[in-house]
């Protein structure tokens, strides 16, 4: 088999167990996500285009599309959702009148960060069993799931550009 198609019988059963393991906290995160939203009255995904914006700063709604692999179409419509609960607002770039700044509303966010206290402290813990070696270890590989992750979804906008041209 090409080295670009893999089938779940090439896969060590350790590797097996790790991609099991991975959809699982992948679906737990998003159903963990979802919960959080709706008690912030937001969707899933423009509570997590809130996170993005919380960590990165102030940015252009076409980095924000960058950041998080959605299109510019679609994190329009997220900034104008977000703005209308009061969570992020626009400003003019003062070093571009025609360039707009989203940014986050901190008072907001410090109603939110109390949501995740519990979360980060069980991280941390969990971290703490692992030497620095090892921990840099899985860093790396979530970073690489991460990236490629963006990747596909980049792929995937591309392919539906595509595809309306048609």
């Amino acid at each position: 088999m090409s080295s670009n198609h893999f089938s779940s019988a090439e896969l060590t059963s350790t590797q097996r167990e790790l991609i099991h393991e991975l959809r699982l906290n992948s679906g737990r995160a998003v159903m963990f996500h979802e919960l959080l939203s709706d008690k912030l009255g937001l969707n899933a995904t423009d509570h997590k285009c809130l996170d993005f914006l919380n960590r990165s700063g102030p940015v252009t709604a076409g980095q924000l599309a960058q950041l998080t692999g959605l299109t510019t179409g679609s994190i329009t419509s997220v900034i104008d959702r977000l703005e209308a609960s009061g969570y992020v607002g626009r400003d003019k770039d003062p070093k571009d009148r025609r360039r707009v700044i989203i940014k986050v509303v901190s008072e907001e966010m410090e109603k939110i960060s109390p949501m995740f206290q519990s979360i980060f402290e069980s991280t941390v813990k969990i971290l703490s069993q692992y030497n620095e070696r090892e921990t840099k270890l899985i860093h790396d590989f979530i970073k690489q799931c991460n990236e490629m992750t963006l990747t596909v979804m980049n792929q995937f906008n591309q392919g539906e550009n595509e595809s309306r041209k048609c």
